[in-house]
């Protein structure tokens, strides 16, 4: 059941590199649009902010419904989600109706993630749990690249306009159809929940907010990573759209090519991850992995102050490891602390977060960042959140030491 399970989430995670790189190439790198910092911003937002938001609600629905029908029908969802967006792209129909629709995909895509991480202690024993997530979580990151190459090659041969655009999303909607097809071989109830349908009362959008995040701080290893994660995710927010403008201000075509190559980049440092942080999480805890890459982050940041291709390509490389063990870390938190009734809640939070700090990342740069996007305060800002958040794990580990 587990190469199952990888294989779902590889041809799920490829779909969404397809129709994530084909809308945003459609609305970024289109010179038919021209998009702004602030229009990338809010188009980011729109996106990834409302699901986000109603995630820990709907993340309780991976406690009570069996999570093989929810990668199956989700996953259903999705494709004719994705189906509908790709003709309401080829129609030219304005960009704020477009993502719209794009806000469903996106929505069933993250409530598939989640519950894939809430389903893996169902296939896998709790001491492979470090080495299962890294070689899971890696690979549905290289599934991605590969989507965002697939996208990058049909947009080449099909055409870089809408319409191009539209042809290349459609891939994806096959993609997750496939994913949903592995997901029916899996026996019923397989995936958990251990408790599927015990009732809970009914839970409103704040109660679920203040009851997941109410248990999070009640397990301190996972609230202390959960915030790591959230200031890794707040500095790449940043660091991308400062990239992505100094992108876009060498051309379209040239931009284009040196933003995915920075994309390739962080894919490789994630690579690196997968086997760095099963051996420092087994020799010496997680909190100590968790300090060493974010004490590593923060100089790696502060590179980025020379601005130059080359030393970008290392730097996102660096900062690419660094984000993965520390997001490897909180799935095996999340993973062996948080019992299993509550999990799928708790991972919608994760996402949550996950996405929010991002969208306030790029937000704040989207305001702030130049024309050509040297950007020195934004890094600065980036270098002190990494120190802050590396403070409070090395406060926690005092706390725990006494």
């Amino acid at each position: 059941m587990k190469t199952r399970l990888l294989i779902a989430r590889l041809a799920g995670q490829c779909a969404d590199g397809v129709f994530q790189a084909a809308l945003f190439a459609a609305i970024a790198f289109n010179p038919e649009h021209q998009a702004s910092p602030l229009l990338m911003a809010g188009s980011l937002a729109v996106l990834f902010g409302p699901y986000s938001i109603l995630g820990p609600l709907l993340g309780s629905l991976l406690d009570r419904w069996d999570r093989r029908l929810v990668l199956l029908w989700a996953n259903v969802v999705r494709a004719l989600l994705i189906v509908v967006s790709a003709a309401l792209l080829a129609s030219g129909l304005p960009e704020t109706v477009v993502l719209v629709s794009a806000l469903g995909v996106m929505g069933a895509s993250r409530f598939v993630a989640s519950g894939l991480s809430a389903a893996l202690p169902h296939v896998t024993d709790r001491d492979s749990l470090v080495t299962v997530n890294a070689v899971f979580t890696t690979l549905g990151g290289f599934a991605v690249m590969l989507g965002l190459g697939i996208a990058a090659g049909a947009r080449l041969m099909i055409g870089g306009d809408d319409a191009g655009c539209a042809q290349a999303m459609l891939i994806g909607a096959v993609l997750a159809l496939v994913a949903g097809i592995i997901a029916i071989g899996f026996p019923g109830r397989s995936l958990g929940p251990d408790t599927m349908g015990a009732p809970t009362g009914r839970v409103g959008l704040a109660r679920a907010w203040r009851r997941g995040l109410a248990l999070i701080e009640r397990t301190p290893p996972v609230a202390v990573v959960l915030r790591a994660i959230g200031a890794h995710r707040w500095v790449f927010g940043m660091n991308s759209m400062i990239l992505l403008v100094m992108a876009n201000h060498a051309g379209v075509s040239t931009g284009l090519r040196r933003f995915l190559l920075l994309i390739g980049a962080t894919a490789v440092g994630a690579l690196l991850a997968a086997v760095t942080t099963p051996l420092l999480v087994h020799r010496a805890g997680r909190n100590r992995a968790l300090e060493v890459a974010l004490s590593i982050a923060i100089g790696a940041q502060v590179l980025l102050l020379a601005f130059d291709v080359t030393v970008l390509i290392a730097v996102a490389t660096v900062l690419g490891w660094a984000g993965q063990t520390v997001k490897l870390c909180g799935d095996v938190a999340m993973q062996v602390d948080i019992p299993d009734e509550s999990r799928g809640e708790v991972f919608a939070i994760q996402d949550a977060v996950f996405n929010l700090m991002f969208i306030g990342g790029v937000t704040l740069a989207a305001l702030i960042v130049p024309a050509d996007g040297k950007a020195v305060t934004l890094v600065l800002i980036g270098a002190a959140s990494y120190a802050t958040a590396l403070l409070v794990v090395l406060r926690r580990q005092s706390f725990a030491a006494r």
